[in-house]
């Protein structure tokens, strides 16, 4: 009994071992992975390979539409989009995502570029046209 008098009394007069989290956080480390920030629209390519690595399958990726999503509550936050980009697009903050009680979703769209197909001009046929006045 006398034992655990001395456990109360230390435990009443020191600081908690914890953090008052929102309150009071915690400085990060460099090595931390944090979260998915966003991606770069312009330089994507919409190849799908992120959501084909995605383990929790969070992202989905339209190339037709050229647009890239992210469920933010399936994200496990495992950096394998971020390692498996080919163009090294997708960004990850050094930062913990903030609590919430809904479903957030980030969502990127590409513009819609019109590429013009490579012609060899010596095959491309010229043709007279006239025009009667």
């Amino acid at each position: 009994m006398f034992d655990m008098l001395g456990s109360i009394f230390k435990n009443l007069t020191t600081k908690p071992a914890t953090r008052n989290y929102p309150f009071s956080t915690r400085e990060m480390s460099k090595t931390t992975r944090g979260c998915i920030s966003g991606i770069d629209s312009d330089a994507c390519i919409y190849c799908g390979i992120c959501q084909r690595k995605c383990p929790s399958d969070a992202i989905k990726v339209d190339k037709a539409n050229r647009t890239w999503e992210l469920e933010t509550f399936r994200c496990i936050v495992c950096g394998e989009c971020v390692t498996a980009c080919p163009k090294k697009c997708i960004y990850m903050d050094n930062k913990h995502a903030t609590s919430s009680t809904k479903k957030d979703i980030i969502v990127c769209k590409g513009a819609l570029k019109e590429v013009a197909p490579k012609v060899d001009p010596a095959q491309v046929k010229q043709e007279k046209v006239s025009v009667n006045a």
